[in-house]
């Protein structure tokens, strides 16, 4: 049996300091291709939240799902706290990956 696939926590932007979309995958490229289609959720699509900001890499789905949650409860100001920690100008980050 081999080992799982790493998770991404993954935020997205629809600006500076914009609308914000927290998402989790084990293929963050792919994922990224479908919001920008206008497929990876309705919210994204609506918004138009595309740019990538944060990234977290969990070696299991049950670490990134809980992460995730706990993102999605965390305070808006948090939010930007934690993003602005390693990407203080909420450059994309999509041509890392």
């Amino acid at each position: 049996m081999s080992a799982e696939n790493p998770y991404y926590v993954y935020i997205l932007a629809s600006g500076h300091h914009g609308t914000l979309y927290i998402g989790v995958t084990n293929n963050l490229r792919k994922r990224l291709e479908l919001h920008r289609a206008g497929r990876g959720s309705k919210f994204a699509s609506k918004y138009k939240i595309h740019r990538l900001v944060y990234v977290e890499c969990f070696a299991s789905s049950l670490e990134a799902i809980t992460r995730e949650k706990q993102l999605k409860n965390w305070r808006r100001d948090w939010k930007i706290r934690l993003i602005e920690q390693d990407n203080p100008d909420w450059s994309d980050l999509s041509c890392l990956i």
